[in-house]
């Protein structure tokens, strides 16, 4: 019987994944990426870039969203670092009616508390995170900590996503860098999966699912990004998007507000550095969704419970060509083409070195503020 642990022979074969933190498998078919490509092809055209948009309901001073429909008028400061507002139009409400409904375990229905953040990542309109400096990063990560801790004081709230959709192919409703973070009064779908997997694993094994698979990724090396100290960015075994990449935390633990001061700092250093490789792959603002997963804020500790991040992109064979998640995977699995170990060494050898800043040459300015975290 063949070695599936030998990457070689998986490039070459279909086979399956099994995912440990979602448990469920994903099916990969690496022969299917010789097949022609008649499809949708996305306009790659970048709009214009402006530090401020005056029709942009996020930037400085202008009136937010809610004012342009008949609401009460609302209008941003004029911030110049990091801004928290609350969404106006949440997809969860603070006093949401109190309903039930059961007939027969078949029409079931109960009510959902929650609250919805919007977070500016800066007052530049034309800004995204790997455009961004290092000592920006530092004051958002500081303000995912200070939220996360916030709104998990609160004893109705069971868990904090924060999470950011970047690109009109991730839905973003608008360019200016922002993100969101949503509390609810449950635990939902995805995370409550999660959570029950590193249970489990912790009870069976007696130690950290992601600590021993880190081990293991760091040891093979094949499909590690990047790293620095605090922090490793790699493709998952099990990735299922073409490019995904999972984000973990070199120690234990299990969410923001638990990071020392020098983890934050290397936490913006490798968002960036993900974010410049996924933009040098295809010379392009490069979409994705990203979020945190966290312990939940039940006021249980959770020592199961590893602190990482998931990235998202929908990007397949280059700027123009995405991958849709239609027919078999919306009726009987996760399926991918290129293999993960394809995809890391794609976006390993697509440098740290933004495009935009290797094609205008050497800059007489330092663009951080702050030393970099070493490698």
């Amino acid at each position: 019987m063949k070695n599936l642990a030998d990457s070689s022979y998986l490039a070459h074969t279909p086979h399956r994944r099994f995912n440990p933190l979602m448990r469920e498998w994903v099916l990969v078919s690496p022969h299917r990426t010789q097949r022609p490509w008649q499809g949708k092809i996305a306009d790659t055209t970048p709009a214009a870039a402006l530090q401020y948009d005056p029709s942009c309901y996020l930037c400085p001073g202008n009136e937010r969203a809610r004012s342009l429909v008949g609401g009460a008028v609302a209008r941003n400061p004029a911030y110049t670092s990091t801004f928290v507002f609350d969404n106006d139009y949440a997809a969860l409400l603070p006093a949401a009616p109190q309903i039930a409904v059961d007939e027969a375990g078949l029409l079931v229905a109960r009510a959902e508390s929650g609250i919805c953040r919007v977070v500016c990542f800066s007052p530049r309109h034309d800004l995204t995170i790997p455009r961004m400096s290092l000592l920006e990063l530092c004051i958002v990560v500081d303000v995912w900590a200070e939220q996360f801790a916030s709104l998990g004081s609160l004893d109705w709230v069971k868990h904090i996503q924060i999470f950011e959709n970047r690109g009109a192919l991730m839905g973003a409703s608008n360019p200016h860098p922002h993100c969101q973070i949503w509390a609810n009064a449950s635990l939902p779908n995805i995370p409550e999966r999660e959570v029950a997997a590193q249970a489990e694993y912790r009870a069976e094994k007696h130690s950290c699912l992601l600590c021993d698979y880190l081990a293991l990724e760091q040891k093979r090396n094949e499909r590690v990004v990047c790293q620095n100290d605090s922090f490793a960015a790699l493709v998952p075994y099990w990735a299922v998007w073409p490019f995904e990449v999972l984000l973990v935390s070199k120690r234990h633990f299990s969410a923001i507000d638990e990071m020392s001061s020098g983890e934050r700092d290397h936490l913006a250093d490798i968002l960036r550095r993900v974010t410049t490789h996924y933009d040098n792959l295809f010379l392009t603002s490069f979409p994705y969704s990203m979020g945190f997963h966290q312990r939940p804020t039940d006021g249980n500790a959770h020592p199961e419970c590893h602190f990482h991040a998931h990235y998202f992109p929908p990007l397949l064979r280059s700027a123009t060509v995405q991958k849709f998640m239609v027919g078999y995977e919306m009726l009987a699995g996760p399926q991918r083409d290129i293999t993960p170990e394809t995809a890391a060494e794609q976006l390993r050898a697509a440098g740290e070195i933004h495009y935009l800043d290797a094609a205008a040459g050497p800059s007489p300015v330092p663009q951080n503020s702050k030393q970099e975290p070493s490698a």
